[in-house]
């Protein structure tokens, strides 16, 4: 460039000009290919395998896009939301997750301020748990909520405060953790699917539930004389079991004989009486035939039972002489 020659600022654009003067004839096509780029960078997306696409021209929903490579209108006329309806999200609460694996290494932070929770009997407790969920409708989920994750952890520290205020500790801390979830999982899903937001509740988990760090030794004490106070209550039915009924076995054994005592002897004095009567009505029918029976049934029960037999003269005055008692060689 000759400096000599410019003299006035209008010299420099004279310069400019002829100097570039031949690339104003290739501008027009250097705007139309990057035109071109822009317009082919927007018309063709992509969509993954577990996504799907909700397309909007104008702001407007038009149509859904599966996975795969689609075209679309460019220039911003239509524009592409992907949405990951096939993964199920987890939100935490009380814990964070650092590096999942075999061995999850969790956050050593604490988050009491949506941990700590109020029981039905007026304790305090931390209460960790964790939230699965799934999109099961894009369309909702974009254009009826808005922050779906914000709305998703209000609704379950709600939810959760609410269903655990109607517990006492001990049921939060054992026998009811299982029913609290399922609560809190239908209470979920009724709110979200009054809110039409297009999320399924897959689960609602409690991972932790512990006393205060500040008060748990205490609390330890307390339910270590509580476990104590139900080992000896145990221990003492135990006792009961083994003693009352055995008892109870026995007085039932010693009425049942009674009863079949009394039972016999009632028995017995009826038969009697009525073969007494039997007797009296034969004898009175004839009495000498009568006696001379009694006689004989008398001897027929007697005589079997008798060892040594004697029959006496009736003229006999004394037994003695025939048992020769004092004479040498009796008996022979």
């Amino acid at each position: 460039m000759d400096w000599n020659r410019i003299r006035r600022p209008e010299d420099i654009i004279d310069v400019g000009k002829a100097k570039f003067g031949d690339f104003n004839k290739f501008l027009p096509l250097v705007i139309a290919v990057l035109l071109l780029l822009v317009g082919l960078k927007g018309l063709l997306y992509s969509i993954g395998p577990d996504e799907v696409g909700v397309i909007q021209r104008f702001g407007r929903y038009i149509r859904l896009s599966p996975p795969g490579l689609h075209a679309k209108l460019p220039f911003g006329i239509e524009k592409v939301t992907p949405v990951k309806v096939k993964r199920v999200f987890k939100e935490e609460f009380g814990l964070r997750t650092l590096r999942p694996g075999v061995r999850t290494q969790y956050s050593s932070r604490q988050f009491t301020e949506e941990s700590l929770m109020l029981t039905g009997d007026l304790n305090i407790l931390d209460v960790r748990w964790i939230v699965q969920f799934r999109i099961n409708d894009p369309v909702r989920l974009l254009f009826n909520i808005r922050n779906p994750v914000d709305n998703i952890r209000d609704i379950a520290e709600v939810v959760m405060r609410r269903f655990v205020g109607d517990y006492r500790v001990d049921e939060v801390l054992t026998t009811k953790r299982e029913e609290i979830d399922d609560l809190v999982q239908q209470e979920m899903q009724k709110i979200l699917d009054n809110y039409e937001a297009g999320i399924q509740v897959v689960t609602v988990k409690l991972l932790d539930v512990n006393p205060p760090e500040k008060v748990r030794p205490a609390f330890n004490e307390v339910n270590e004389a509580k476990q104590e106070r139900e080992k000896m209550i145990n221990q003492a039915w135990e006792a009961y079991n083994k003693v009352i009924p055995k008892a109870r076995g026995e007085a039932e054994k010693t009425i049942r004989e009674a009863e079949g005592y009394g039972l016999d002897k009632i028995n017995r004095a009826k038969g009697e009486a009525e073969r007494f009567l039997s007797v009296l009505a034969e004898y009175k029918k004839a009495p000498e035939i009568t006696k001379k029976r009694l006689y004989l049934e008398t001897l027929f029960d007697v005589l079997p039972k008798a060892k040594e037999k004697y029959i006496i003269d009736p003229k006999q005055s004394s037994i003695l002489p025939l048992l020769q008692i004092g004479k040498k060689g009796g008996g022979e």
